[in-house]
């Protein structure tokens, strides 16, 4: 999707097939891996308990799929410090 023409939004399925539409924020490139940034679409005015959500995007049998991010914990504050940054500094500009 082109964010020139509105949010960028993605349904993700779960195993369980439950499904969720997100915000997509971001994207970072780290040694030719993507990682994703996220926002859920369903918050109401008064949720303040949200976070950012960070999948990496792989290929499995020929098909791009997103997958969490479970075996590393420090990689995974990484990605959320370095979403973060870019995030307040797209904000301030």
């Amino acid at each position: 999707m082109d964010s020139e023409y509105g949010r960028d939004l993605f349904t993700i399925t779960d195993d369980d097939g439950n499904d969720y539409v997100l915000e997509h924020v971001d994207t970072i490139e780290i040694d030719n891996v993507f990682y994703l940034a996220f926002l859920p679409t369903d918050l109401g005015e008064d949720d303040e308990n949200y976070g950012l959500i960070i999948l990496k995007k792989t290929e499995e049998d020929g098909e791009q799929i997103l997958v969490s991010i479970d075996d590393d914990d420090d990689l995974l504050e990484d990605l959320f410090e370095r979403f973060i940054d870019r995030i307040l500094d797209d904000e301030e500009e």
